[in-house]
């Protein structure tokens, strides 16, 4: 299978699209979509690990990929467990990081996977 660099740019479109997505999403639900408590939730301050790794997806950073890759389960078992837990708006919203979640862990993984496969190739030409 030959790489492109245009799918190469589309996993970085969507690894840099989803963990923006995630950052809002995040801001939203603990502030004012569903609350934990009334006027907004300290809980807001989990989306602060997901800004670090934002400027090394931007820079195209090869590292920030692989441990963005791992970083994200975190996030995405907190997003099944209120899916389940949680009811109404706030489960609704615990669907929505669960999704974003996948998709930017196999952005990620197809990013890496992909850049590799793609200097292999430039080496052995």
């Amino acid at each position: 299978m030959k790489i492109s660099l245009h799918s190469i740019f589309l996993t970085r479109f969507f690894a840099v699209g989803c963990l923006l997505g995630l950052i809002i999403l995040g801001l939203a639900w603990e502030l004012w979509l569903a609350p934990l408590r009334p006027g907004g939730s300290w809980w807001a301050l989990k989306v602060l690990p997901l800004c670090w790794p934002l400027a090394g997806l931007l820079k195209n950073r090869m590292y920030t990929y692989r441990w963005v890759s791992l970083m994200i389960w975190l996030y995405f078992t907190e997003g099944v467990v209120r899916a389940w837990s949680d009811s109404g708006l706030s489960a609704s919203l615990a669907m929505g990081q669960t999704a974003m979640c996948m998709i930017l862990f196999i952005a990620c993984a197809l990013h890496v996977r992909w850049r590799f496969q793609m200097a292999k190739a430039m080496t052995a030409s």
